[in-house]
């Protein structure tokens, strides 16, 4: 069974976690049993705090920004610096090497895609949590010149795009749509294999127009000095949600964990929470330094990080707050095709909302 759910998911990623005691001495007992009683209690030393265990967590993250914001967190755990958590980091190049990994048990805590989390959750009856958002949306409709500066002016184009039957394909249609463009008729969208193809298609097309994933359309801004960043698709699809009354965001990747792992280690979890935060706000107060890390770790190039990051939308949301986005945009996708999010929109239990 566990075989066929792992071709299934890894199929699916390629398309695209006190108790207080009272106690009252009986008033019948008498002054000495009180005396005693307050005596006992007054010579009792406090409990001594457990301390924090020692745990082995072994961390998967894909190139890009959601390996980006763990930068600051892999260089602390190679100094010896993050308690009582001793980490192993992975950094892989594509989903689908990820997941059969997480299901088996050999990595606990993995950043994946949004949609992948649901999928998770779905095709493992529960066995996976997600606990928290680590990067909202980074897609960008990126173009040769200076026509588009509306939703509205993509009408009658040619949009470069990859991901279709994924995340990116859904997030166009979604803004298309709520645009009054029809994304069968109104435009015509050449989906490639891979982002790289969109770039050299976008750099070859004195017209053209793409949308691309940081950090690939900050690579295309490189390669040519007419080339621009027309519109931000994170703001697009917001502005579409509340116009239809919802506070979804675009999210794109999410850090889940093995629920098995969430409950044998709660605390764990809890200091791996704090430290990731802390490595996701350097990553974004420290460019520059963080840029350095990203290419020390192979993820890309410094250059191209040090220009990327403050388009990647790397973030750091848990708890209801987390829900609430998390909940509306995975709302969406299944609306779209509810293949996309593993068959049907995830329970509760799903989130991870600290106790």
């Amino acid at each position: 069974m566990k075989k066929k759910i792992i071709s299934l998911l890894m199929a699916t990623a390629l398309m695209a976690a006190c108790m207080v005691g009272c106690g009252t001495a009986a008033e019948t007992e008498g002054p000495t049993a009180e005396f005693e009683a307050e005596k006992t209690t007054k010579e009792e030393a406090p409990a001594p705090e457990t301390p924090a265990e020692d745990v082995d967590i072994n961390v998967a993250a894909l190139k890009g920004p959601t390996a980006m914001g763990m930068v600051k967190l892999m260089a602390e755990s190679d100094n010896g610096e993050t308690a009582t958590n001793h980490y192993t980091f992975t950094i892989a190049a594509a989903p689908d090497e990820i997941t059969p990994n997480l299901i088996q048990g050999n990595y606990d805590i993995a950043a994946v895609p949004a949609n992948l989390a649901s999928v998770l959750f779905n095709k493992t009856d529960g066995q996976m949590q997600v606990l928290a958002i680590n990067t909202l949306g980074v897609l960008y409709i990126v173009e040769n010149g200076e026509t588009i500066n509306s939703v509205e002016d993509l009408k009658g184009k040619t949009i470069y795009a990859s991901g279709k039957g994924a995340t990116p394909e859904y997030a166009l249609n979604y803004m298309l749509s709520s645009n009054g463009i029809d994304p069968q008729k109104d435009v015509t969208i050449e989906y490639k294999s891979e982002h790289a193809e969109c770039v050299s298609a976008l750099v070859n097309d004195e017209d053209g127009v793409a949308m691309l994933p940081q950090p690939f359309a900050t690579t295309a801004l490189m390669q040519n000095e007419n080339m621009r960043i027309a519109l931000d698709m994170t703001k697009e699809w917001e502005s579409a949600a509340k116009a239809n009354g919802s506070s979804a965001s675009l999210v794109t990747g999410v850090i889940v964990a093995r629920k098995v792992f969430v409950d044998a280690h709660p605390e764990a979890v809890e200091i791996f929470l704090n430290q990731y935060e802390n490595s996701i706000k350097y990553t974004n107060d420290n460019v520059e330094d963080a840029s350095a890390l990203i290419e020390k770790y192979d993820i890309i190039k410094a250059a191209v990080a040090q220009k990327a990051i403050p388009y990647c939308n790397i973030t750091f949301i848990a708890g209801s707050d987390m829900k609430e986005k998390l909940g509306g945009y995975l709302e969406e996708l299944y609306n779209q095709n509810p293949e996309a999010v593993g068959g049907q929109v995830p329970a509760d239990e799903f989130y991870y909302i600290e106790k």
